[in-house]
């Protein structure tokens, strides 16, 4: 892979990538990637306790004449600072740091998750939540995006789009699946190393169908899958349907699966696969170093056992790159790459896929049997807004927001909740890992939230054992108001109530 970049001449930056004898262009507006330049210095100046809480920042004059830029781009600067929660505004006094995250929170430590042949199940739990939902005006809990941070007016031109090219306005079965969704994703794959082309792309109705086509395709009844922990509930009810054993495996909130562990338990636990949300974890925010990625597909290849690897999240990264994948790695066609559209644009169109590796044909066959078709018209209609740039354009100010809206969170947990409080400091995703006292029960929590129509995840929803009953998930996927702000001083006032 070749890449070349440069300015033309309105001062626009620009960047070609050339692979496999094709090139792709990259167009990035020059004023906005310098406020965002300034805004990440500073912001990595906080961090690192250069600028402290108090710290007067450089007047707006000041960054301008050292910058080189507009009263403008300073101005926006300062802005974005401001909505990441960093900085404040003084009226006649000028902009000072507000808040650091070096000085939030502990982040809770590597689960220890229960082994034991009983398994306690969560359906109860899950089903009274379900219940709830709805009568939540702060919806912290799912892990989706607020209908505001949607691009909905530009997608229902692309669905018009696919009604309108479609053979029979795309009424018919499309047993294939679009070729211009599976083109483009193979393509974004070389943002991660990917070596894939379109014939890899088995397009499915979710990330959730993809694994289900795995697991029906590759397991057996008794079988145990290796999961980390704590783990979306939906993989763990997903299992349990399809009578398999599911084994709990220690996680750290930073880098995910223990590899050791995992090893371990490949050597004498009799796995038969394994499921790993690689980039960004639900429910704690985790992501893999590459070297551990890489580990892990060595092990999978040594052993020769399948690894889905569910890589919903990787576009939701708050850094300046996409992190690679297990797939990156696979030489041996050991790792089913499985994803969807439903947490980054659009969950109601049931878009997603797996890039089966050697298992294609197997997974292919299993989706004939079980769906006969994909969705038509929602398939090609994803597959025009990635064609013409719209999903990347979408990417770039939604990962901005969900930045913010992490720094909010992690200062109004600094505020707001009890000293001895623990959270998780994700690099990207909609997610954060809530660690309380240990007397504090969040089933508890949840039920007192509810009563002031504010929702949030147990951390018992993400186990099948008795465990992290003092813990529960946040997400952030939303518009940060006001109203979210009270709504999480509520929920420090409601713990610190508990403890007390």
């Amino acid at each position: 892979m070749e890449q070349m970049s440069g300015l033309n001449k309105y001062g626009y930056s620009y960047k070609f990538v050339y692979f496999n004898g094709y090139s792709y262009f990259c167009f990035m507006d020059k004023k906005q990637s310098l406020y965002l330049q300034i805004a990440d210095n500073i912001e990595h100046q906080i961090k690192n306790d250069v600028l402290k809480i108090g710290d007067k920042l450089p007047s707006l004059r000041t960054i301008c004449s050292e910058k080189g830029v507009s009263m403008n781009t300073a101005s926006q600067a300062y802005l974005e600072l401001e909505s990441r929660g960093l900085i404040e505004s003084r009226p006649q006094s000028g902009y000072y740091v507000s808040y650091s995250p070096k000085h939030s929170r502990k982040i809770p430590q590597t689960s220890q998750p229960i082994v034991a042949n009983r398994e306690d199940t969560p359906e109860l739990i899950l089903d009274a939540i379900s219940y709830n939902l709805p009568k939540a005006k702060i919806m912290l809990s799912t892990t989706l995006l607020s209908p505001e941070l949607l691009p909905i007016a530009k997608l229902n031109k692309s669905i018009i789009e696919a009604t309108r090219t479609l053979p029979n306005s795309g009424v018919n079965y499309d047993r294939a699946g679009s070729i211009k969704l599976k083109t483009q994703i193979a393509k974004r794959s070389l943002a991660w190393g990917g070596k894939l082309q379109a014939d890899d792309i088995i397009p499915t109705g979710g990330s959730i169908d993809s694994i289900s086509y795995c697991l029906l395709s590759l397991t057996n009844k008794g079988d145990t899958v290796a999961v980390e922990s704590p783990i979306f509930f939906g993989f763990i009810r997903l299992a349990q349907s399809l009578g398999l054993n599911v084994l709990e495996l220690p996680s750290s909130p930073i880098t995910g699966i223990d590899v050791d562990a995992l090893k371990d338990a490949i050597e004498t636990k009799n796995v038969k696969i394994v499921i790993l949300v690689t980039n960004f974890s639900n429910p704690t925010g985790s992501c893999m170093p590459n070297e551990h990625k890489k580990a892990v597909v060595q092990l999978m290849e040594k052993h020769n056992i399948p690894l889905i690897e569910d890589d919903i999240y990787a576009d939701l990264y708050f850094g300046n790159h996409r992190p690679v994948s297990c797939k990156t790695y696979d030489e041996s066609g050991i790792v089913l790459w499985c994803g969807s559209f439903s947490k980054t644009l659009v969950s109601g169109y049931r878009v997603g896929w797996v890039s089966a590796g050697k298992f294609k044909e197997q997974i292919a066959r299993t989706k004939l049997y079980h769906s006969m078709a994909s969705s038509t018209i929602t398939h090609e209609a994803i597959g025009n807004f990635l064609e013409v740039g719209r999903y990347e354009h979408h990417l770039r100010k939604l990962r901005l927001t969900l930045h913010r809206n992490s720094l909010q969170f992690q200062r109004c947990i600094n505020e707001y909740f009890p000293d001895d409080t623990k959270v998780t400091r994700p690099a990207g995703s909609l997610n954060m890992w809530v660690e309380l006292n240990k007397n504090i029960n969040t089933i508890d929590l949840y039920n007192k939230a509810m009563a002031h129509k504010i929702s949030i995840a147990p951390g018992r929803t993400y186990t099948l054992h008795n465990q992290y009953n003092n813990c529960f998930k946040l997400s952030y996927g939303l518009i940060f108001t006001p109203e979210i702000e009270n709504g999480m001083k509520k929920l420090g006032e409601l713990v610190k109530g508990m403890g007390s």
